[in-house]
């Protein structure tokens, strides 16, 4: 898979498509459409442009077999979620990731188990970066 720094945005629609296929692939344009449609209602012309969409993007790879097309991810979620997770604490925090964190804690939205999950990832990054 390559790497998501040089590919362009991807829409919140665009994503759900993607979505399901790091979840399972390669898939059919029709397996995609039920699986997209457990969640919400998608129409098939929709979820269609969609996919031609994250090809010419190139997002998304395919291989015709037979009369289908079979989708599959050419970016790995991970490479995604880096750049994404970048992008937005740039552009809303000024790069900072402090103010991020207090503001889920000042809401009361982290748990314990993010707590702890986030002081064992501080305590590794400490040890490895000494």
């Amino acid at each position: 898979m390559s790497k998501m720094s040089d590919k362009p945005e991807i829409s919140n629609a665009e994503f759900e498509v993607l979505d399901v296929l790091w979840d399972s692939h390669p898939a059919t344009s029709n397996e995609v459409i039920s699986r997209l449609n457990d969640k919400k209602d998608w129409h098939e012309k929709t979820v269609k442009t969609l996919l031609g969409r994250l090809v010419k993007k190139e997002v998304l790879g395919f291989e015709k077999q037979q009369r289908q097309y079979l989708y599959y991810p050419l970016i790995a979620r991970e490479d995604y979620t880096k750049k994404e997770t970048a992008s937005f604490v740039s552009r809303l925090f000024k790069g900072k990731i402090t103010p991020m964190i207090a503001g889920f804690a000042n809401q009361n939205s982290l748990s314990k188990q993010d707590i702890s999950e986030l002081k064992a990832l501080i305590k590794e990054w400490e040890q490895n970066n000494d």
